[in-house]
């Protein structure tokens, strides 16, 4: 033997001096920051793939995936009625926007009493019942949702959120191997969080072009404000903070038609 002795090991050597909980949140901080850098990743990349469609992709894509439901061959004359004089509206509308001859706009009209229109893929547009009960005394109000819808079909709107939505989702879904609902849930809700603004902003822009066109086929948009302020008056004042909302607030949406009306009243 050389005379070699073990050392003496300190007590704690290999315990960290840093409190658990503070490890924790450093760890929740660090995840976090990681899938929202991860989900705006997939995010741009989804909606860069999903801008490359062609239109006619598009309405391929649109014509496999709309529900059977949409279709009007058995609908009763008066709800063909309805629906002749939207397309006839949205048609009016599409020529001042200069919506592609390759994505041909369609209307569809659901008796449903939902205050609502919605485009989607490949230039299709619904529009509920419950909206026309909701601008039954301006034409311009009605009008101003029509063309929203359609600008959202003009600037490809519809695409780029499937494309965003399905990247989005396809990363998160890798978060199903962590075995852990409450994680997983997490996981999922901060992914969610980091599209919103793309959605806000998509909106504005809808609302934007919307007014011009409004404007060239009204010579005014006067009472394109009405439904807004219907949609107001229903939700009581209870809205959500700008963050966690996909659509500007109605009461910011009212005056920027006050203020583009304000605007082309100075310039006549």
């Amino acid at each position: 033997m050389n005379g070699y002795e073990n050392p003496d090991i300190p007590e704690g050597i290999n315990v960290t001096q840093e409190h658990p909980l503070k490890e924790f949140g450093q760890l929740v901080i660090g995840v976090t920051a990681l899938i929202i850098i991860l989900a705006l990743a997939f995010s741009e990349l989804g909606a860069y793939a999903a801008r490359h469609l062609t239109l006619e992709q598009e309405v391929a894509l649109a014509h496999r995936m709309l529900p059977a439901m949409w279709t009007e061959t058995a609908a009763e004359p008066a709800e063909q009625a309805e629906r002749k004089h939207l397309q006839e509206l949205a048609d009016r509308l599409a020529r001042h926007m200069a919506i592609p001859a390759a994505m041909p706009v369609t209307v569809h009209y659901s008796a449903e009493p939902v205050v609502n229109a919605m485009a989607t893929l490949g230039g299709h547009i619904v529009v509920y019942q419950g909206l026309l009960d909701a601008t039954k005394d301006s034409e311009t109000a009605l009008a101003m949702v029509m063309a929203h819808e359609l600008a959202h079909i003009k600037l490809r709107h519809p695409a780029t959120a499937m494309g965003r939505g399905f990247a989005v989702a396809l990363l998160l879904s890798t978060f199903a191997g962590l075995g852990d609902n409450v994680m997983q849930g997490w996981a999922n809700s901060v992914g969610t969080l980091t599209a919103l603004r793309y959605s806000r902003e998509q909106e504005a822009a809808a609302d934007s072009l919307a007014l011009e066109t409004v404007y060239r086929e009204y010579g005014t948009v006067k009472g394109a404000e009405i439904f807004f302020e219907h949609a107001s008056a229903e939700d009581n004042g209870l809205t959500p903070p700008a963050i966690l909302s996909t659509h500007p607030s109605h009461e910011e949406r009212i005056r920027k038609i006050q203020n583009f009306a304000a605007k082309e009243s100075g310039a006549e």
